[in-house]
């Protein structure tokens, strides 16, 4: 086990070196200077020489070798340097907005699974063929809608139509319902599609048919003998969901005006503020190692198939 952990940590390394550099490479190549952005504003009255000083200050005219080092070097010493539209750290923008971001899409992942696995719980124990054939179209519908788009409309109908739900200085958790159900329902689909086409194979196994044949009831196969092996594949979709999670989380934050990772990456983007986006780049990424990474060490707890004689994962 501790040559498998080893190598995955130093493939999850492998893995956000490259985010980072390629980040690193695409903020270079955008077209314009976040320096000039900001500096060469006529009501600020700095002249060609005080911006050329600023320049030099920010390391802007350095060579992008020795500003590449630079950044990589101050990332690994928890340093994401400063804001420069903002004037302060990185790492402080970020304590300020990340728990806000966090929370919204650890609320919409739970939400989501709990969606994916009622449709594919309630799919598996219906009695009738087009219930169940109705309960199976629904994840295609749920992952064609925009979350923009999703978002308006249930602001349209909880809070315009119907009234249940405040838009303007809503409670805290009043506040979070229609942002979770927006980052939720389109997460739900993959989920629930490949869940419910894990348990359609899975309960084709001998072992089920020996199960019903004993007496179980349909409920109880899907909870004793079906679920558990139909979750491996759930588990590797959500894994690789956490990406269209962040991102999902983001726009959510900008369509019901919340603080957070979407409101910064927002004004970041309109001011080209780089270390900002920087930043945000590399903490989804190292979110989206750990999740996987996790992920690929609960296999072997769910499917002791996958370990061999020595505990090592194959």
């Amino acid at each position: 086990m501790g040559r498998y952990l080893t190598v995955r940590f130093g493939q999850a390394l492998i893995v956000l070196w490259a985010a980072f550099t390629l980040s690193f490479v695409l903020l270079q190549a955008l077209p314009g200077d976040a320096i000039l952005i900001k500096f060469q504003n006529p009501d600020l009255g700095l002249s060609a020489e005080q911006i050329a000083q600023l320049r030099l200050s920010y390391g802007a005219d350095t060579p992008v070798m020795t500003q590449y080092v630079h950044a990589l070097v101050s990332l690994l010493q928890g340093d994401f340097g400063l804001s420069l539209q903002s004037g302060v750290p990185v790492s402080e923008l970020l304590s300020e907005n990340l728990p806000s971001t966090l929370l919204l899409a650890l609320l919409g992942l739970i939400v989501a699974t709990l969606l994916a696995f009622l449709l594919a719980a309630l799919s598996f124990l219906s009695p009738f063929s087009w219930l169940r054939a109705a309960l199976q179209s629904l994840p295609s519908l749920f992952i064609s809608v925009p979350t923009f788009w999703l978002g308006i409309v249930l602001i349209q109908i909880f809070s315009f139509q119907l009234g249940w739900i405040p838009v303007i200085n809503p409670g805290p958790w009043q506040g979070l319902i229609l942002p979770t159900l927006t980052l939720a329902l389109p997460i739900s689909a993959p989920l629930a599609q490949i869940l419910m086409r894990s348990i359609d194979q899975v309960q084709t196994q001998p072992y089920v048919a020996v199960a019903r044949a004993k007496g179980a009831s349909r409920a109880g196969v899907l909870w004793r003998h079906v679920l558990g092996n139909a979750l491996l594949p759930t588990l590797t979709v959500a894994g690789l969901l956490l990406g269209e999670l962040i991102a999902g989380a983001l726009i959510t934050e900008t369509v019901f005006g919340r603080s957070g990772l979407g409101q910064l990456t927002q004004e970041a983007v309109n001011t080209q503020d780089g270390s900002v986006l920087q930043a945000i780049v590399v903490i989804s990424a190292s979110a989206f190692v750990v999740i996987n990474l996790v992920i690929d060490l609960l296999y072997p707890l769910l499917d002791p198939r996958l370990k061999n004689s020595t505990g090592v994962a194959l």
